[in-house]
C-alpha cells in the first residue's frame, strides 16, 4: 500500500514534469489523485507546478470540501471539474489538467484532434474532441466536459486547455504527454503540406488490435454510433460522436502494440 506521503510525492514529481515541458505557466494547471472513495489529494491553488513539495498537497472530500491543508494553501480552483470526472468514471483514480502549447493551440482555433496520422495516437487516444468552453472555477466547464467522459479518455477544453484521466497518475501523465506529441505532430505535418491520414481500414485494424489486448478506459474503438450505422469512423466526424471504448497507457504495452502493428503495416 503507498502511503499518502509517497503519493504526493509523485504529484510534486508530475507537477515538475508538465512543468519542465512546457506544458503550464506559472501557477497554471492542476494535478488531483483518488485514494478513496470519499478521499482526493490535489495540488493547491496559486502555485507553480514546478516548485511544489509534499507538504504543499491538499486533501479534499468527493464534493471538494477540504479535509487537510497546510497554512495558507487552498485546493485548486478547478477541484469541480476534477470531482466530475471522478463521479462519471468510477474507473478513474487520476486527472491532470494542463495547457500544453500545441494542444491548447487546436483547443483555442476550435479544431479537435481526430485525424488518425500514427498508429500510437490511434491506439491511445483515438481521437479528442473539444468541450464547449466554460468560466473557469465554475460548473460550466464540468458540466461542458460531462457529456465526454464516457467515450474519451483525454478533452480539450476551448480556449483553455487539455484534461486527461486514467487509472494512475502515471497514465493520467501519459496521456497528457501523448495528446500534446498528437497535437503537435499533426500541427508541424500541416506546416508541410498537410498530414497523410491512416485510411479507415488501417484505423479499423488499430481498433481491432486495441480490443484484442484489452485496453481498459474508454475509446471510440468500441462503441462509435457511427461505425454501428456504417458510416465512418469518429475520425471522420470532427469529434462529435460519442462512443464507449477502453484505453491505458501503460508504456511497455504500447510499444509493444506498436511494434507489431507497423510490422503489420509493412513498415
Amino acid at each position: 500500500m503507498v502511503s499518502e506521503f509517497e503519493i504526493k510525492k509523485q504529484i510534486c514529481d508530475i507537477g515538475k514534469r508538465i512543468y519542465d515541458r512546457g506544458m503550464v505557466a506559472a501557477n497554471d494547471g492542476n494535478i488531483s489523485v483518488k485514494i478513496s472513495d470519499n478521499e482526493f489529494l490535489c495540488t493547491p491553488t496559486g502555485v507553480s507546478k514546478g516548485f511544489m513539495t509534499p507538504e504543499y498537497i491538499c486533501k479534499v472530500d468527493a464534493e471538494g470540501n477540504v479535509i487537510q491543508a497546510n497554512g495558507n494553501f487552498k485546493p485548486s480552483s478547478e477541484i469541480k471539474m476534477h470531482m466530475r470526472v471522478y463521479k462519471e468514471r468510477p474507473d478513474v483514480k487520476s486527472v491532470v489538467h494542463a495547457h500544453p502549447i500545441y494542444a491548447t493551440s487546436f483547443a483555442i482555433a476550435g479544431i479537435p484532434l481526430t485525424q488518425p496520422i500514427m498508429p500510437e495516437a490511434v491506439i491511445a487516444l483515438g481521437c479528442v474532441p473539444i468541450a464547449e468552453y466554460g468560466t473557469p472555477s465554475t460548473n460550466e466547464i464540468p458540466d461542458a466536459v460531462e457529456k465526454y467522459l464516457q467515450y474519451y479518455d483525454a478533452v480539450l477544453l476551448a480556449n483553455h486547455g487539455a484534461l486527461s484521466y486514467s487509472d494512475s497518475l502515471l497514465n493520467a501523465y501519459h496521456k497528457m504527454e501523448s495528446l500534446e506529441f498528437y497535437a503537435e505532430l499533426l500541427f508541424k505535418s500541416k506546416q508541410l503540406g498537410g498530414p497523410k491520414e491512416l485510411t479507415n481500414a488501417q484505423v479499423q485494424r488499430l481498433y481491432e488490435i486495441r480490443r484484442q489486448f484489452g485496453l481498459k478506459g474508454k475509446h471510440p474503438a468500441d462503441i462509435c454510433p457511427n461505425v454501428q450505422e456504417g458510416k465512418p469512423s469518429c475520425h471522420s466526424c470532427g469529434g462529435n460522436c460519442t462512443g464507449n471504448c477502453s484505453s491505458n497507457d501503460d508504456a511497455d504495452l504500447i510499444a509493444q502494440i506498436t511494434k507489431q502493428v507497423l510490422a503489420q503495416l509493412g513498415k
